[in-house]
Parts: C-alpha cells; sequence; structure tokens
C-alpha cells in the first residue's frame, strides 16, 4: 500500500510540473497590441453599455484591473507622463516625453522592442507627435516640441504609424522635409487615405500622415479610420509571422471630456471600442496575442447621472430612468484608471498597482530584454 501511494505522488508531482510548464510555455505572448482611450474612466467605459448600439468589445474581457496615475510631481497627471509610464516603465513630471524625473532619457518600448528583433507599430486619432504616440519613440523635455518629436519619428525603429501632424514633417521652422528623411529610410507615406493591406504588403515600412494636425471628429466624418487603421497595423506588421507591438491610441475621448462635450466624447469612446474589438478578433484567432486595454487618466470628471426633470408645480425630482451626462470639471482627475487584459498572461493585469506596472509586465511576460 505504501508502494502505491508513493507512486500515485510521483505520478501527481509529475503532472503538475508538466502543467505547470504547459502554462507557463502558453503565457507567454509574441504579439502584444496596447490600445489607450485617452481621458478614459469607468464612467467613460460606462459610456458604452448605454449608448452603443451593440454589444461591447468591453464585456469580452474577464481579466481587470485599476491603475494608479499620479505622476512623478503632480496627484493628477498628464497624458505625457502617463504614457511615458506605460512605456518605458517610469514615473516623470506632466508633459515629459520619454524622460525620467530628473530628465534622462529612458528607453522606450519601441527602442526595446527593436532591440529584440520585434516589429513595432503606433495609431492615434491626434497627431502621431502627439504627447501618447511620441512617448513610445520620442525624447522631448516638453510635450510641446512637436518638431523635434517628429525629428525622432524619422530616427526611430517604427514600421508603422497612421494619424495625423503632416505639418511638423514638412512645414517646419527649419525647412526641412521630414517626408523626404522617411522615404529615405524606405517608408513608404501616404497623406491622402489608408490604403488596404494588398498595396502595402511588399513595403517594408509604412506611414500614413492623413491630417495637418489631429485627425477629424468621428462626428465630422472621420469614419471608421481608426478601426481600419488598426486592423492595417495588425496585418502589416504580422505579414512575415514575425512577433510585434502595436499601441493604438482613441485620442480624442480626452479632447471631449476637456470640452465637456458627451457627444463627442461618447462618439469617441464607442469608436474606440470598435478598434478594440478588431485587436480582440485577431488575438483570439491568433492565440498568441496579449491585447491590454486601459487609459493614461480621466478628463472631464465625467458622470452618468440621473436627469433632473421639473414637476407642475415648480419643484425638482430625479429621474432615475433617464441619464444625463455630467462634467465637474475641464481638465484630467485622479481617478483609479481600469485595465482590461485578454491573451497570454492576461491574469497578470488583475489588482491594483501603479501605472508604471503596465510596462513592467508587458517586459516579464514577453521576456523582451532592455
Amino acid at each position: 500500500m505504501k508502494i502505491f501511494l508513493s507512486l500515485f505522488l510521483v505520478v501527481l508531482v509529475s503532472c503538475k510540473t508538466k502543467n505547470t510548464e504547459i502554462i507557463v510555455k502558453n503565457e507567454t505572448p509574441k504579439n502584444v497590441i496596447l490600445l489607450i482611450a485617452d481621458g478614459t474612466g469607468l464612467s467613460q467605459v460606462s459610456a458604452a453599455f448605454y449608448f452603443k448600439e451593440t454589444t461591447p468589445n468591453y464585456e469580452r474581457f474577464k481579466h481587470i484591473g485599476l491603475i494608479k496615475t499620479s505622476s512623478s510631481r503632480q496627484d493628477i497627471t498628464d497624458s505625457a507622463a502617463g504614457a511615458t509610464a506605460f512605456a518605458s516603465g517610469v514615473k516623470t513630471y506632466n508633459g515629459a516625453i520619454g524622460v525620467a524625473n530628473d530628465s534622462t532619457e529612458v528607453s522606450t518600448m519601441i527602442e526595446i522592442a527593436a532591440q529584440n528583433k520585434i516589429k513595432s507599430g503606433v495609431v492615434a486619432t491626434s497627431s502621431i507627435v502627439h504627447a501618447t504616440p511620441a512617448s513610445f519613440y520620442a525624447h522631448a523635455f516638453k510635450r510641446s516640441y512637436y518638431e523635434e518629436i517628429a525629428a525622432d519619428l524619422v530616427a526611430s525603429e517604427v514600421d508603422f504609424f497612421a494619424g495625423g501632424g503632416i505639418k511638423f514633417f514638412n512645414k517646419r521652422a527649419d525647412g526641412l522635409d521630414l517626408i523626404e528623411n522617411l522615404e529615405a529610410k524606405k517608408f513608404n507615406i501616404d497623406t491622402t487615405a489608408l490604403g488596404n493591406f494588398n498595396n502595402i504588403k511588399d513595403y517594408n515600412k509604412v506611414g500614413y500622415l492623413l491630417a495637418a494636425d489631429g485627425m477629424p471628429k468621428v462626428l465630422e466624418g472621420r469614419g471608421d479610420y481608426l478601426t481600419k487603421a488598426t486592423d492595417l497595423g495588425i496585418q502589416f506588421l504580422n505579414k512575415d509571422k514575425q512577433n510585434f507591438f502595436l499601441m493604438v491610441e482613441g485620442s480624442q475621448v480626452d479632447w471631449g471630456g476637456h470640452d465637456n462635450d458627451a457627444d463627442y466624447l461618447i462618439s469617441e469612446l464607442i469608436d474606440f471600442d470598435d478598434a478594440v474589438g478588431k485587436a480582440l478578433d485577431f488575438a483570439e484567432k491568433d492565440g498568441n496575442t496579449l491585447v491590454v486595454v486601459t487609459a493614461d487618466h480621466e478628463t472631464g470628471g465625467f458622470t452618468l447621472a440621473s436627469t433632473i426633470k421639473k414637476r407642475e408645480n415648480g419643484t425638482s425630482y430625479t429621474d432615475y430612468s433617464e441619464i444625463t451626462p455630467t462634467f465637474s470639471t475641464g481638465g484630467h482627475s485622479a481617478t483609479l484608471i481600469p485595465v482590461f487584459a485578454y491573451g497570454p498572461g492576461a491574469a497578470e493585469f488583475s489588482g491594483i498597482y501603479e501605472n508604471t506596472e503596465i510596462f513592467h509586465k508587458i517586459v516579464a511576460l514577453t521576456g523582451w530584454r532592455q
């Protein structure tokens, strides 16, 4: 009997060891898609559940966490410090792009990806030199150094980009035409419209600069640019079955919050959710892709409040059957921000932690070396 029990325990331990090895192996993503809805807190996410005509893609996630967003010097972060936390894993001061609190340069996710022979891309509905996309490839003491940031994009190892901001490349104070510099680096640059994959698949690098500065609003006819750009970026970066990192920003959820414009905010949030769906569709088929969805901070103090109505006698009452989006500020707030994760290693993103952990968790899971 003792011999039987001993053999049983050996087999049991062996099974557990094998299962553990399988789990560890499967928890190493080959690709990472990080989607950032600038200015989006839990109320903004909730808006998709009330105002989107179809089921939000946010509902497809099973692993959800919360991040603390304060920058190194301020309780309330801006997009530059928030994105630098994601891109480099350090806390820095508001306005800083790819530099630490002492203004020294820090390695960005795209630089680290290149060192590990990982393809990379950035997509935004702002200009491509705006704070969030810039933090993944550039280094600047101030986020407003747009022309210097554009030069950093040319010097970077990014393989695919799409957004606005052409004026920072070809209508510069120094008279340089950085479009020519990008083309010299084997980029195919399009300034008219997104192409299709068959038209770009043979190029080494591809860039889209589709507006002088930020892209138009959804409400002004931008259409499904963000979803298409996300899909195109995934196809291009994955064309040779190479590992890749892609950052996608829904930039203008933040702008709707700053404007205290609920229609603007909600339309941009729903548009972003559609892009999330495209990333999840790819990840589900691929099986080796980690999708992380979060935001740098909340903007506007946005709330899905009940509607205040008047009775015939002039007194007010609260109608809980009707929602009126409201705002408490024209700036950012310090609320915790949700994180949604799907794919290999997704469980690591549960819990409450600093925003810098987004970077550290991705690097640890992928094994990319700095």
